[in-house]
């Protein structure tokens, strides 16, 4: 499909795993669930509350629900186990001492499922396909920056020329986003391949009803140890999530993703269906308060919205115990993660001094003033990636700012025109979550650079932080290889952003996944996704 202005803003919200784990290197990624004894047919059916992909190919925008579905057809050339790279479709790799050059070595018994040979040419490929301003890319084009030219060195090797050493690279390189495709299907019309991708998964896209469902089949020539079990997968769109989950009681489908805190708590205690908890690495979920616009220029008003949001008792009451508070910028699936808990201490007296200070005069309806103009503050939500409880989180949020004097407007939106209204600086604050492998998704976000769009139209730097200094601590931690140097200049960079007072930390991203009990052998990838590649089902 051919995406339209406002599609092309689709970009990641995306980045890895809360549990780094174990990949198999010939048999794909994560720790299984589950225990019995497995048996090979029938269809798993999938029952997703995200938003339909508009695109089935995760080069093209790179959000959390294209990785979902990608993750079971498309693979990478490297999976992570306990944060460090291991092999997958890249057999092994060397680094320059200038860190400038990043050489791979490929298997060479792996075929797409079109036919085509998986070699260093289809790498080359995909690595240019991913930069190519034309497939309008966000999450792979921001992960693959360091990369200025990719070449076929012989049949089974890559050699990668970087514009900057870039410690990040190699996890970058185990996330969908940058999956590897069949390179003849790339030659396609993008409308063609958004439709069908192909890659070297354990299934392989067979159908696309719109609006319904994608149909997946057996890669019966699947190149790993252990040959999938499944059928099938029926991927199915319902975005009710009260009819999602009776779905899953009632065995219509078996796996559902977005359960909300009341289905997990029930979950918990019983046994015919039971939660895998994944949380996102990457960013937490927070507030962006945006310093590039509107009353959100002055510091102090950004210090005493912080300080008037009162978050504790919704995220108790709401979320039942299945979300912790974060006072970090990271998720704490990232080991790297800094918290800070002493700065987001709710004091409604010291935000209203702010504002008294800042000169912002309680006007007769309890919002505040100055200037003729009301201390208004727009936050668009998207209702495809906020779960009710969340939307309910951001009303609490809302009343304890009014009580302050800010007028806190919540613009309820679909996917396609939350991101419209972020491309066009339509916004005060948002929440944007962001999945990335890694704590080099503080680059992405918050680098003065990334208030550029990418080649999709999204900007990942929505605090639209612009700090040199903050810019160097990021360039620096990059383009080490020391691991305790790597780790002290990420601190450094966590403080000075939480020293901007331009984000907001909630709760780490919600990824809980309801599976009935007769469904086993599930593993999870890198950016927390269910892999069914060696699941099975008891009939």
């Amino acid at each position: 499909m051919i995406l339209d202005s406002v599609q092309k803003t689709l970009a990641a919200v995306a980045g890895a795993s809360a549990i780094l784990l174990t990949l198999a290197a010939c048999s794909g990624p994560g720790t299984s669930t589950g225990s019995s004894t497995p048996v090979a047919g029938g269809t798993l059916t999938y029952a997703s509350g995200d938003a339909e992909p508009t695109c089935l190919d995760p080069h093209v925008g790179g959000n959390y629900p294209q990785a979902l579905l990608a993750t079971q057809y498309i693979e990478e050339l490297v999976g992570l186990e306990d944060g460090e790279p291991t092999p997958e479709l890249a057999t092994k790799w060397t680094t320059s001492d200038d860190g400038k050059t990043l050489t791979f070595t490929l298997r060479d018994d792996v075929t797409f499922t079109d036919g085509t040979p998986f070699d260093a040419a289809a790498v080359v490929a995909n690595i240019e396909h991913v930069q190519d301003p034309a497939t309008a890319s966000s999450t792979g084009y921001l992960a693959l920056q360091s990369i200025s030219k990719a070449t076929a060195t012989d049949e089974h090797t890559v050699t990668l020329t970087l514009s900057r050493p870039d410690s990040a690279l190699l996890e970058s390189f185990s996330q969908p986003w940058v999956g590897m495709e069949s390179p003849k299907a790339l030659e396609r019309k993008q409308a063609t391949n958004c439709e069908s991708p192909v890659g070297t998964g354990p299934f392989e896209v067979t159908g696309w009803k719109h609006g319904d469902r994608v149909t997946l089949t057996k890669n019966s020539d699947y190149w790993g140890t252990t040959k999938p079990r499944l059928s099938g997968i029926t991927w199915r769109f319902l975005p009710d999530s009260t009819s999602r989950y009776a779905a899953l009681q009632s065995g219509q489908v078996d796996v559902i993703d977005n359960a909300q805190p009341d289905q997990l708590k029930v979950a918990s205690s019983k046994g015919a269906i039971r939660d895998l908890d994944a949380p996102r690495p990457g960013a937490s979920n927070r507030l962006e308060l945006n310093s590039g616009h509107g009353v959100f220029r002055d510091e102090a008003v950004r210090q005493a919205f912080i300080a008037g949001a009162e978050i504790d008792p919704g995220l108790q009451s709401l979320f039942l115990g299945t979300a912790k508070r974060s006072y970090s910028v990271l998720s704490s699936a990232e080991p790297l993660a800094y918290s800070e808990k002493s700065r987001f201490d709710h004091s409604p007296t010291k935000a209203k001094q702010l504002l008294d200070d800042a000169g912002w005069k309680v006007g007769s309806d309890g919002i505040r003033e100055k200037d003729g103009q009301q201390l208004t503050v727009t936050f668009p939500v998207s209702t495809n990636q906020s779960v009710p409880a969340e939307r309910s989180l951001f009303q609490q949020i809302q009343a304890s700012e009014k009580a302050v004097g800010f007028k806190v407007v919540l613009d309820e939106l679909d996917l396609s025109s939350w991101y419209a209204a972020l491309a066009a600086n339509e916004y005060d604050v948002v929440s944007a979550p962001y999945t990335k492998v890694g704590p080099d998704v503080l680059r992405i976000l918050y680098d003065s650079a990334s208030i550029e769009p990418a080649p999709s139209g999204y900007f990942a730097n929505l605090a639209q932080l612009d700090d040199p200094a903050l810019d160097r601590l990021l360039e620096q931690a990059a383009g080490t290889s020391d691991a305790d140097e790597r780790a002290d200049l990420y601190e450094q960079a966590q403080q000075s952003i939480l020293a901007s007072d331009t984000v907001l930390p909630l709760y780490d991203q919600q990824n809980h996944f309801l599976v009935r009990s007769a469904v086993h052998g599930i593993q999870t990838t890198p950016v927390s996704t269910p892999w069914f590649g060696t699941a099975w089902i008891d009939r």
